[in-house]
């Protein structure tokens, strides 16, 4: 028999998945609230998660006629010993390969081991259930290892059920979360499951929308389980999910007698010696998202050519911080950052810039320059102040290696909105906007081809033109984030290895329309 098509879809994110993401502390307590205020036995919830599963198995795989769960001994076992049941008893070869002793099972994960037929429930080597090589072995692999209370570095016997899962030609559907990759911050602890698609119930994790739980999750298919929405309502997400088609419409349709100046006038400042093109990025790519008129203030040298490749630009020779006090004057947002350079000329145009009272959208060179105590911080008491770093520049705003920051993005984010007033929006993949008082958003969307220079000039320009016309702070950075995020998957159609960051402005047009 032909093996199932180990080719994995593209990641999907349905828009009938909820906003609302949790910790796994969080899915817990919903699922304690389930069972206590709602009324649903523990082992009812469990047969829920795995008779949803094999619907979904069934819905993706038609064809499928070989499964093999490979299941742990907790609860995210006792759902893959359902799907192994349900599988069975359609007539389906299942084998179940338990990482553990069957005696020491306990609990509901017990209660569902003992219900499955004799023949699927004396679980297999796993070099049977998963067979080495390239061979057909399985038409689709259960990930039932881990649920959501992994913390730990996966090793030993789990360490090479996954190795062996991953070697597979066959699709994995991973239960509630990839095992090995933690559902509070995405991290692969060591490694991970890569499955095609992962059904996630009760509560949406927070941790599948940010870092590796990305790539591995794969389509997210979301279940609540049948659990009362009074449950839901005595436990706060921790954070919230937004996508692209979540801010269409958020700007309306512009009137029939709009001019230029109703939509904003966005000044870049930046452009160091040798950096023009990103400050010629950024500005770009606030025209296209529908500022009135863009300005760039940049080094003399570079005007000629700016002028010439983008005339729709207004460039200004800036030599001197009270030569921009003109342009600052006439502006009604201000992008300083791309291409300024830590030298003293991008120095003095930072502390101008912070100082006018404007706007503004702070990015690269002037987030280092202001963590390193350059230029004092400026002050968003009184006007919308958008910090937009990539890691490495959060990491010296927080004083933290880029490394130890990306361990958990959610918790930095929140740190560098304690840390200094303002909105943070902490690139990445699974973008993160933060302030203090509010929750924090995860944007979905985006792909490995954004990983290319330029990139976070366009998402500068991007968030000062909607800063231009009329957004507040946090929604240009999440409304900035998600369209940013749309525009390179549009342009990834025709493919992400190469993709430039003038790509993504080129798609930012029809997009930005659906505002």
């Amino acid at each position: 028999m032909t093996p199932v098509s180990r080719i994995r879809p593209p990641r999907t994110v349905p828009a009938t998945l909820p906003g609302a993401l949790y910790r796994a502390g969080d899915v817990r307590a919903l699922e304690r609230l389930a069972i206590e205020a709602g009324g649903i036995p523990g082992i009812e919830l469990m047969e829920r998660a795995g008779l949803e599963s094999w619907r979904v198995l069934r819905e993706r795989w038609p064809a499928a006629r070989r499964v093999a769960v490979v299941a742990g001994p907790g609860n995210n076992g006792g759902d893959g010993f359902v799907v192994a049941r349900l599988a069975a008893g359609e007539g389906l070869s299942v084998s179940v390969g338990l990482i553990g002793d069957p005696a020491r099972l306990a609990g509901d994960a017990r209660t569902a081991y003992r219900r499955m037929p004799e023949g699927v429930a004396h679980p297999a080597p796993l070099d049977e259930v998963v067979p080495r090589g390239t061979g057909a072995g399985v038409d689709v692999i259960v990930d039932a290892l881990f649920g959501t209370g992994l913390a730990r570095e996966v090793s030993g016997p789990a360490a090479e059920a996954v190795r062996r899962i991953n070697a597979s030609p066959a699709p994995v559907l991973a239960l509630d979360v990839p095992s090995g990759i933690h559902a509070d911050t995405g991290r692969a602890l060591g490694q991970a499951v890569r499955a095609a698609v992962t059904p996630t119930f009760i509560g949406l994790k927070q941790g599948l929308f940010t870092r590796e739980g990305r790539g591995c999750a794969g389509e997210i298919v979301y279940r609540d389980l049948g659990v009362p929405g009074r449950v839901f309502a005595r436990v706060e997400p921790s954070a919230r999910r937004v996508a692209f088609e979540d801010r269409a419409g958020s700007l309306g349709p512009r009137p029939g007698d709009a001019h230029k100046g109703r939509f904003g006038h966005v000044l870049v400042v930046g452009g160091d010696h040798g950096f023009a093109g990103a400050a010629r990025l950024a500005a770009e790519a606030a025209g296209r998202t529908g500022a009135g008129l863009v300005s760039v203030a940049t080094r003399r040298e570079h005007v000629a050519a700016l002028v010439a490749s983008r005339p729709e630009l207004m460039v200004h020779g800036v030599e001197s911080p009270g030569a921009l006090d003109p342009l600052l004057d006439r502006a009604s947002v201000v992008a300083v950052g791309p291409g300024l350079g830590r030298g003293g000329w991008g120095r003095a145009l930072l502390e101008r810039a912070a100082g006018s009272g404007r706007p503004l959208v702070v990015d690269a060179d002037a987030i280092t320059l202001l963590a390193q105590g350059a230029v004092a911080w400026p002050c968003a008491a009184k006007r919308a102040v958008v910090h937009t770093p990539h890691p490495g520049e959060a990491g010296r705003v927080l004083g933290e290696p880029a490394g130890a920051l990306e361990s958990d993005r959610f918790s930095a984010a929140r740190a560098l909105a304690a840390a200094h007033d303002g909105t943070w929006l902490l690139k990445g993949a699974g973008t993160i906007v933060a302030e203090r008082a509010a929750i924090p958003h995860v944007c979905e969307g985006g792909n490995p081809g954004m990983a290319s220079g330029g990139m976070g000039d366009v998402l500068t320009g991007v968030v000062a033109a909607l800063l231009a016309q009329g957004c507040s702070g946090f929604d240009a950075a999440v409304t900035g984030a998600c369209l940013h995020a749309a525009a390179g998957d549009a342009a990834a159609r025709d493919g992400e290895r190469g993709m430039f960051a003038s790509d993504v402005i080129a798609a930012l047009r029809p997009l930005a329309d659906r505002l």
